[in-house]
């Protein structure tokens, strides 16, 4: 039986975030802070998902259950909402941590354990999760023109940088993979009011006690395998 890891972002980075990661540790998960490379913060288009995965799955890790801060494309999925992707889009994305033929797969959050988290989150009564969405990835560090929001949010629920790549590389490494978001922000032209760092920053603050008392409520119920 393998071992639960939490892929921490962002949002357990900043203050609070170490009450994340402890609760996280606490409950018994692994714990991988996405942005953090031996304590010096990381942007996501230089984050080594290849070598993060690998070290999770050397640590006897089958399944991850990855957190996310991300901009809402909806004005009605608003600030402080949890989501749950069924899918994501990255056209740019060429990354494998598979170097023959077997890298030619179908990607894709896994099923059965998205299923588990979203019944395990209700049961637990956390606070409400969003069942589905499609999460886009841009390569950032930089944040969307409202323009390229406008394009993207065509066809997508949410937007980041880094899940699409760490649910491809999890799969090739035979690790269930599944995400929950936690809407920091309504996307570059989304909200009326000129979308800003320091807004964002404040706005996560408050969110990242929700994070924790969400996770401390379902964790235990994920733990076990």
């Amino acid at each position: 039986m393998g071992r639960l890891a939490v892929v921490l972002g962002s949002n357990g980075l900043g203050p609070g975030g170490e009450d994340v990661a402890a609760t996280a540790t606490s409950n018994g998960a692994a714990v991988l802070q996405r942005h953090d490379e031996g304590g010096v913060y990381t942007l996501p288009h230089r984050i080594d998902h290849v070598a993060n995965l690998e070290r999770l799955a050397a640590d006897g890790c089958d399944r991850v259950l990855a957190i996310a801060s991300v901009g809402s494309l909806r004005a009605d999925l608003g600030v402080g909402s949890f989501v749950c992707p069924h899918d994501f889009i990255a056209l740019h994305l060429g990354l494998t941590a598979l170097d023959d033929a077997s890298a030619h797969r179908v990607p894709g959050f896994d099923a059965a354990w998205r299923a588990r988290v979203l019944d395990s989150w209700g049961a637990a009564g956390a606070a409400e999760l969003h069942d589905g969405g499609v999460y886009w990835q841009t390569i950032g560090p930089r944040f969307e023109t409202p323009a390229e929001i406008a394009l993207i949010g065509a066809h997508a629920d949410l937007v980041g940088m880094t899940i699409a790549s760490e649910c491809v590389v999890a799969g090739e490494l035979g690790i269930a993979y599944t995400a929950v978001c936690l809407v920091d922000n309504l996307a570059n032209g989304i909200d009326p009011n000129a979308l800003s760092v320091e807004a964002m920053e404040a706005q996560r603050a408050l969110n990242v006690v929700r994070l924790r008392d969400a996770l401390d409520a379902v964790l235990p119920a994920l733990v076990d395998g």
